[in-house]
């Protein structure tokens, strides 16, 4: 089975509950016009347009049977997620997201739902994450901001979640957020070329350094991207815990732990990878449909030249047993 990790769905029935007023949040603002679709948060600026890519199904299918993949792991959409939302109003839109995912997913099961939790307050994250892995999500993706644009994955109101997520044995995918903050990215396309790698290399170097990793040893954890920057910057986590002895957590343990996606678009950088996490930490992904990702996702993985065992390893062997994937797919790949 060839299984695609990293890949976002917005579900057009979601939006169109919202755009009739069947479903509706006092703090989540729709636009709505033609076949555009553009979310609103807590009074803050209106997303991107939705792509329709993220919402038609049988396009995704026709790009996945001319890739060979037969399963695709699907989270939300980052923009969507609604941290910003009141922690009540959170949930309530957590809760809607992950239904509609999971109706979607249940009508398409070459697809499995990644649901999302209200990161915004841990305590009910934690109620959340326990919800929708009982419902029969795979998992959640989380973004890397708890508050939209602000805030740290290592701040103690999470600590609920975490310790949710390591008794449910649950995996998380890490994912960056939007907006990195930083106005030197506003130009050349490079909040996705260089800012998406920057949020995840910044908010997981913190969370090895407390020690996260090895505090919440239940928990599985897979990383947007290749993990950002963290695999070639190891030497210099490490030299950093070894000169600041006994403050912060062993940083190349807690990496140890982690999985990472294929999403590097370099053969030479997944080879990089792979010497620092072995074959077993990593899985394919496309990080469908935005065109920063990759959507010949199985070349990278062939054009490393891996022996036989680790390619089919990581282009679907770990994420079947990670994801606990059963087919769902009309025939396989060898």
């Amino acid at each position: 089975m060839i299984v695609d990790v990293h890949a976002h769905f917005v579900p057009q029935k979601m939006l169109d509950a919202l755009a009739s007023g069947h479903s509706s949040f006092p703090n989540v603002e729709l636009l709505h016009e033609g076949d555009t679709f553009k979310l609103g948060f807590a009074g803050g600026p209106l997303t991107r347009p939705v792509n329709p890519k993220l919402r038609d199904a049988e396009m995704r299918r026709s790009w996945m049977t001319d890739n060979g993949i037969d399963m695709q792991v699907a989270g939300g959409w980052l923009d969507a997620f609604g941290y910003e939302l009141p922690p009540d109003e959170g949930v309530a839109w957590s809760r809607f997201l992950n239904e509609h995912l999971k109706e979607a997913t249940e009508v398409n099961p070459f697809l499995a739902p990644l649901g999302s939790v209200p990161l915004q307050d841990g305590a009910r994250a934690a109620e959340v994450l326990r919800d929708l892995i009982e419902a029969g999500h795979k998992g959640a993706m989380i973004g890397t901001q708890p508050h939209g644009s602000a805030g740290n994955l290592d701040d103690p109101m999470l600590d609920p979640f975490w310790e949710a997520a390591s008794a449910l044995e649950a995996v998380l995918y890490i994912h960056p957020m939007f907006g990195c903050g930083d106005q030197r990215l506003a130009d050349f396309g490079m909040i996705n070329a260089v800012g998406r790698g920057l949020d995840t290399t910044t908010a997981v170097a913190r969370l090895l350094f407390s020690g996260h990793f090895l505090k919440y040893p239940g928990m599985k954890i897979v990383l947007s991207h290749g993990g950002g920057a963290l695999a070639f910057m190891l030497g210099r986590l490490k030299h950093n815990a070894d000169i600041h002895p006994g403050q912060f957590a062993d940083p190349v343990e807690g990496f140890k732990r982690l999985y990472h996606d294929t999403v590097l678009l370099d053969p030479d950088a997944l080879k990089f990878l792979r010497g620092k996490t072995g074959a077993s930490q990593l899985m394919m992904g496309s990080d469908y449909p935005f065109p920063i990702g990759d959507m010949k996702p199985c070349d990278i993985v062939h054009n490393a030249a891996f022996g036989e065992i680790d390619t089919s390893a990581i282009l679907g062997g770990t994420a079947a047993k990670l994801f606990q994937l059963d087919g769902g797919c009309d025939g396989h790949h060898g």
